[in-house]
């Protein structure tokens, strides 16, 4: 349910970019009608009416989805106040200025703005926030949790270079099948590859504090070690 409502504004640009795409010239008169006063000069040309409506509707689900989580009283993570203004800020310069390239540099920053928060924390707050995210779930050994780190700062960062290098090479109408497709298919297929890296390493929840330490195995500490009787005393 929690990565529905995560997909739910690409989802909904998506939608929204393919109905006015098949029907032009109405999506030019419907938006040039509503909301001609938030574009310069007026009027909105059919070219840009499919990419200008859907920038519009992914604005208002991010907003949505923001006060959602408030009228329930529920957090609101770091991250979707980062996208909610990206997709503000670039989202109004693309509807403004009638030009989708905005709005297409919009995934590829919070890729890496990601990547750079995950690559620095270890450095700069001395915190693995993987670790700190996934720790309860999951007990894996120290060098495991910075490898784990690193593939997701890997992965970011070759996303947001990767959503560019579409955006740019391609059209603005492979652009978003791939924003939705490609971008959730990649995510898929690492976190599955992840996850049986994980399995793979995962400590048992019974054995001992430190059984693996860097990256080579120990037998545990005597009983006596730990404070606790042996039996039979």
């Amino acid at each position: 349910m929690k990565l529905l409502f995560d997909f739910l504004p690409i989802l909904l640009f998506f939608v929204t970019f393919k109905v006015a795409e098949g029907r032009k010239a109405w999506a030019a008169d419907f938006a040039s009608a509503h909301f001609g006063v938030l574009v310069s000069g007026g009027q909105v040309g059919a070219a840009q009416a499919p990419v200008m409506l859907a920038t519009l509707v992914v604005i208002l689900a991010t907003l949505a989805q923001v006060a959602w989580l408030k009228a329930r009283r529920r957090a609101v993570d770091r991250m979707l106040w980062v996208s909610l203004a990206l997709v503000v800020v670039l989202g109004s310069l693309t509807i403004w200025f009638q030009n989708e390239t905005f709005i297409k540099w919009k995934p590829t920053v919070l890729y890496w703005v990601m990547a750079a928060v995950l690559g620095l924390a270890p450095w700069v707050a001395g915190r693995n926030l993987v670790k700190t995210l996934l720790g309860a779930q999951i007990r894996l050994p120290e060098p495991v949790w910075r490898r784990v780190n690193a593939a997701w700062v890997v992965f970011f960062a070759a996303m947001g270079a990767l959503n560019l290098w579409v955006a740019y090479r391609f059209s603005t109408e492979t652009w978003v099948n791939f924003k939705l497709f490609g971008g959730m298919g990649l995510m898929i297929v690492f976190v599955v590859a992840l996850g049986l890296y994980l399995g793979r390493h995962a400590e048992e929840p019974g054995s001992p504090e430190g059984h693996e330490r860097h990256g080579r195995h120990e037998p545990p500490e005597p009983r006596e070690a730990r404070g606790t009787p042996p039996a039979g005393r």
